[in-house]
């Protein structure tokens, strides 16, 4: 794993834990059956991987340290659910057996590792033959809004400087397939979503986020930091993040590629 660009700031979270199996991972619910193990790597707070866990026989959720783990220990605590294990690890190198898992799952991890290609050989060892192994992430460039604020511009181009930075990938998702295919699968099924935010709530949220993301976080003190931009700059993007959250026919979509593998 590279440095993790956004960092776990509550302005980071409030964002993951939006996240459901129903918005993140819609091109794996088909799989899934009682009775099958789960590996969700990289499970964040753990929003998702408790949806998944609802809908298999159990699951097990990855991160890169305890303090990560945490997170995602606490969201299975209150909804009371006792089939997720959570075990420290790293996706370039997986400390599980052979086929282990029935389904592997990941979703906006591969955009930050430092070898995706390598992370899905290690997800498609661990994963029983004739298995699934799924990926969603994130492609920046595809992300597209009105009204034009070039504030949100100047925000696309930071963000990807300082993921390249941290030898991160921000396009992942037109990626996905290529790095299946060179990964060793050879039945895999690309598609792609998007999350949309138009209405004033969601505006509101989403904008919001963001205007607070920019001027608190990991990407923050990065910026910050590198000199890739003042307290100046970022709290003129914030400002844009506003203006665009309060215009009435404010509209943006976030674009997703997304890959379904048979091991």
């Amino acid at each position: 794993m590279n440095v993790y660009t956004h960092g776990h700031h509550e302005s980071v979270l409030r964002s993951h834990r939006w996240r459901t199996a129903e918005n993140s991972a819609a091109q794996l619910l088909p799989y899934l059956r009682p009775g099958l193990s789960l590996l969700d790597v990289g499970c964040g707070p753990g929003t998702i991987t408790a949806d998944l866990a609802t809908r298999v026989g159990r699951v097990t959720a990855t991160e890169v340290g305890e303090r990560e783990l945490g997170l995602a220990r606490a969201e299975a605590e209150a909804r009371g659910q006792h089939n997720i294990d959570f075990v420290v690890a790293d996706v370039h190198a997986l400390d599980f057996p052979d086929a282990t898992f029935d389904i592997v799952h990941a979703h906006q991890v591969l955009q930050h590792v430092a070898d995706p290609v390598r992370a899905l050989r290690e997800m498609r060892r661990v994963c029983r033959p004739g298995g699934v192994v799924t990926a969603r992430d994130g492609d920046y460039d595809g992300f597209t809004w009105f009204p034009a604020v070039p504030e949100l511009d100047e925000w696309l181009a930071l963000y990807q400087k300082l993921a390249r930075v941290n030898g991160g990938e921000p396009n992942a998702g037109r990626f996905l397939l290529s790095w299946a295919r060179e990964a060793g699968f050879e039945q895999v099924t690309a598609t792609s979503s998007t999350w949309c935010f138009a209405n004033p709530e969601d505006r509101a949220w989403w904008g919001g986020m963001w205007a607070d993301r920019v001027t608190t976080s990991a990407i923050a003190r990065q910026a910050i930091t590198s000199g890739a931009a003042t307290e100046s700059d970022l709290s003129r993007i914030a400002r844009g993040w506003r203006t665009w959250a309060e215009s009435p026919d404010g509209w943006l979509s976030v674009l997703h590629g997304e890959i379904v593998c048979i091991a």
